[in-house]
């Protein structure tokens, strides 16, 4: 009987587990990030955004890299963009997957 109660315990808590392992997101998914700011140097293949409360973050352009928003290719952007940069927190060194162009912030406050 106690061998039994034991198996049992044991087939409950790997079909817990392995439910949970099932539910949980891809590790891509869950390592995305973003960084927003002003490009602060644009070269070739790489760039630096500045978000203006002391971070300075730089990124490698891949060939996959994606540009949206207010611009639509890596040849239209320069120096003084708004960007929002998509990379995966695991990278060394940072690659950005995708970049969507934002307004100018003098643009965006000045219907207020």
């Amino acid at each position: 009987m106690k061998k039994l109660n034991r198996i049992l315990v044991l087939l409950a808590l790997i079909g817990f587990v392995g439910g949970g392992l099932a539910l949980a997101p891809e590790p891509a998914d869950a390592q995305m990030r973003e960084f927003t700011g002003r490009i602060d140097k644009l070269k070739k293949k790489k760039f630096i955004v500045d978000n203006r409360m002391g971070d300075k973050v730089s990124f490698n352009k891949i060939d996959d890299t994606e540009v949206t928003g207010e611009k639509d290719s890596w040849k239209k952007l320069k120096k003084g963009d708004w960007v929002t940069v998509s990379w995966k927190f695991i990278d060394k060194p940072r690659k950005a997957y995708k970049i969507v162009v934002l307004p100018d912030k003098e643009e965006a406050g000045a219907e207020l």
